[in-house]
């Protein structure tokens, strides 16, 4: 079950990786000194650094077989996943007040700077980041009960 938590959570971050990657480069960061986003750069960050250690906590759980690693690597998925509810919160509820897209004379739709890069997110990346996060979190809780 250990191994399974791993790939969960390797899949989980290779996903987050895209979702961040979009969300830096739709402006993300640019948009946090006009106020377009509704993500705030330390969630976003503290999200993934956190999930990034949780990680190297794991792996180092996976070497070493310590059982206190195991219930380290999972409280340290506690805040990871408060952060990312937040995230989803934030990004539901923007979705359903989406900003107007600009139209371009040829009438294809384009990002307009008013629009939260938040909402550039692939819908079916965000609910597959989601799903493996919880998958995770559950395959680490049931391997530190376990250990």
């Amino acid at each position: 079950m250990a191994i399974a938590a791993l790939v969960a959570w390797v899949i989980t971050a290779l996903g987050g990786f895209v979702l961040l990657g979009r969300w830096i480069t739709r402006g993300g960061l640019r948009q946090q000194r006009n106020g377009t986003t509704r993500f705030p750069a330390g969630v976003v960050f503290g999200h993934f650094g956190l999930a990034a250690a949780g990680l190297l906590v794991w792996i180092a759980y996976l070497l070493l077989d310590s059982d206190r690693l195991a219930w380290i690597g999972f409280a340290v998925l506690v805040p990871v996943a408060v952060l990312g509810f937040t995230l989803l919160a934030r990004w539901s509820a923007g979705r359903r007040h989406r900003s107007a897209v600009g139209v371009t004379s040829a009438g294809s739709s384009v990002t307009s700077d008013a629009e939260p890069a938040e909402q550039t997110l692939p819908v079916p990346v965000v609910v597959a980041h989601g799903l493996f996060a919880i998958a995770t979190v559950v395959l680490a809780l049931l391997t530190a009960l376990a250990a």
